[in-house]
């Protein structure tokens, strides 16, 4: 059946897929825009590899609907959808030549020989391995493998391609130049991409929006910025990214500001969200980087203080790292920029050393309410 689908490429409806008594998928709904590259983040067992199964056809949802472009996918079979699986190994046949990687999916379709070399060099130059057509795949680089293996699925024209862990099998190094490029050939070839990946820095680097999922349910949906900078749940908080957190109780509201009272600490302010009322326990966290630490009193436009000690400085360059152990013995951590007087000579004695007393200074409105 053929619906109208909006400028939407994917959409997931109430979709629930059980492995025995486990829900692998619980009741999800999504809608993946046409031409957008779209992350599904969570760690092992939180359902996302299933999801990209379901939209693959390798599994059937127990109950919902998966429609992409348009068209309900209930007993569709692989072959016939829309979309190519590029798988994290790449799949690549060691005996044949890099064009023929890429050709042999068209040949299994039986397009006419005329036209598959014709699209095998178009499907190599998008991903910039023309030159390479007749090496091996053993002659080729890690990145370079998991290029022809991208050059194999678009060469079949699919209006999604689908992408797991992509660079999990890559080093560190290239694993951050391919996050560039793949973002890049993604904008140049202009087709939905949805990929599901546990590297967070990964799916903020990449995505236009990404979904974070937890035990087969879906947390929260929105771009890299909104997920890093407002976070809707403590497992949101703490899973992109390193966030520090104190648990209280809201104890007063004055429009959008909250006063929450934390044991060991005193009085936190805060930016009240929606459903936060007076009397209710919350988790204040905020990220690293928001903290400031100095030497004297908080200066205007800091509205929160507590004293600290310095429990480890580390030196990262352009930052240093830092330690802290608060007043209720809970351990935080701050990033602090090295500026350019701590750039010079005498930048280490104006940093902070392990056992040294600070006073911990953030904003209030850099400072996330979450309802705990």
């Amino acid at each position: 059946m053929i619906v109208d689908h909006n400028g939407n490429s994917v959409e997931l409806r109430e979709v629930t897929k059980r492995h025995g008594e486990t829900v692998a998928v619980d009741r999800l709904s999504l809608t993946i825009r046409t031409g957008e590259f779209f992350s599904i983040l969570g760690p092992s067992g939180s359902g996302k590899t299933t999801l990209l199964r379901l939209l693959a056809g390798f599994e059937q949802p127990d109950t919902g609907a998966i429609i992409i472009e348009g068209r309900h996918m209930e007993g569709v079979p692989p072959n016939r959808r829309p979309v190519n699986l590029v798988f994290q190994n790449y799949a690549l046949f060691p005996h044949m030549t890099v064009a023929g990687n890429v050709a042999f999916g068209l040949e299994m379709q039986g397009v006419a020989d005329a036209e598959i070399g014709p699209r095998v060099t178009e499907a190599l130059d998008m991903v910039r391995l023309a030159m390479k057509q007749d090496r091996l795949p053993l002659q080729l680089s890690g990145g370079e493998q998991q290029r022809v293996a991208l050059a194999r699925a678009l060469v079949n024209r699919p209006a999604v391609l689908l992408l797991d862990e992509p660079l999990g099998a890559l080093d560190k190094q290239l694993r951050l130049d391919m996050e560039v490029e793949l973002k890049a050939l993604q904008e140049r070839v202009g087709i939905t991409f949805v990929c599901v990946t546990h590297d967070q820095e990964e799916a903020l680097t990449m995505s236009d929006r990404l979904a974070v999922m937890h035990q087969g349910r879906l947390l929260q949906v929105g771009t890299p910025e909104e997920i890093y900078q407002a976070p809707t749940s403590a497992f949101v908080a703490n899973f992109i990214g390193v966030s520090n957190s104190l648990s209280g109780r809201v104890e007063g509201m004055v429009g959008p500001h909250a006063t929450v009272e934390v044991d060991g600490i005193g009085v936190i302010h805060a930016l009240a969200v929606p459903g936060v009322v007076v009397g209710a326990p919350v988790l204040v966290t905020i990220r690293p980087e928001r903290l400031h630490l100095s030497r004297d009193q908080a200066p205007d436009g800091y509205q929160n203080q507590v004293a600290v000690r310095v429990v480890k400085a580390i030196y990262a360059g352009n930052e240093t790292q830092y330690l802290l152990t608060l007043p209720n013995n809970q351990t935080w951590k701050a990033r602090i920029p090295n500026t350019d007087s701590a750039a010079r000579a005498d930048g280490a004695a104006k940093r902070f050393h392990a056992g040294e007393s600070a006073s911990l200074q953030w904003r209030a409105a850099e400072a996330v309410l979450l309802p705990e």
